[in-house]
């Protein structure tokens, strides 16, 4: 394994770096998306086939795979590029993989305009952890953001993420016999209790907006998680976490 030194802050590799961590339309032109922490590096040399390039402080050691390229950087240089307050002195940069196909699935969840990094980083974590399968519609934050990787901590790596349109969805959806169901507040939905939801794929919505319009008009169900009627509703990550636990029941 041979390492490169670079001790400029304005060396190219670390300016494109700056410019990944700060742009989905850089990582998607690029094919490239960049991920930080020691930890997390563990589980993309574990898992995932497109670790790149591995930058890291000088008093850090980490196994990485022989064709990786491994750079060096003082300190402050790391301080610099990291989007971490207190860098752990590891960055590394990942290819995008590519597209997966969308294929529907009784008991899966598909995610709408889901926007926060963390409840979306939250939702794959959890969704990795009990083998529940995902698709992200239109409007989702780009799961391949620092911020989205490290909250799922390191799901991105471990399970392919599925992104299509909800025109392909409900066309697949319909194809195979899969029924889609919503959670929304509304005189016709039924509590998640009493519904069979490991037969259905569920759309959970924005957090601010919900299910949109045209998504609940199409569905053939439409659910509720039954609470304290003082409580108007739950964050969507908790939600989330609440249909796929009764999906495994």
């Amino acid at each position: 394994m041979m390492e490169q030194k670079i001790t400029s802050r304005k060396n190219p590799l670390l300016q494109q770096v700056k410019k990944l961590l700060s742009s989905r339309k850089a990582r998607e032109e690029a094919g490239l998306f960049v991920s930080d922490g020691t930890k997390l590096l563990i589980e993309a040399v574990k898992y995932f086939d497109g670790l790149d390039t591995v930058i890291l402080s000088e008093s850090v050691e980490a196994q990485v795979p022989e064709h990786v390229k491994v750079i060096r950087v003082p300190g402050d240089v790391m301080e610099s590029i990291s989007p971490m307050q207190s860098p752990q002195g590891a960055l590394f940069l990942c290819r995008l993989p590519e597209r997966n196909a969308f294929v529907p699935e009784k008991g899966m969840l598909i995610l709408d305009g889901i926007q926060d990094p963390g409840n979306l980083g939250t939702m794959l974590r959890t969704a990795d952890a009990l083998d529940i399968p995902v698709c992200l519609l239109e409007g989702c934050a780009d799961p391949y953001s620092h911020k989205v990787v490290r909250s799922s901590m390191g799901a991105v790596f471990r399970t392919p993420v599925v992104q299509s349109t909800w025109e392909e969805v409900q066309a697949a959806c319909r194809a195979a016999g899969v029924p889609v169901a919503v959670t929304a507040l509304s005189p016709r939905a039924v509590d998640l209790r009493t519904a069979d939801v490991a037969q259905m794929a569920v759309v959970i919505g924005s957090e601010g907006q919900g299910v949109r319009k045209e998504i609940l008009d199409a569905a053939d169900a439409e659910l509720i998680i039954p609470m304290n009627p003082h409580c108007e509703s739950l964050n969507a990550a908790v939600a989330a976490t609440i249909v796929m636990w009764q999906m495994k029941k």
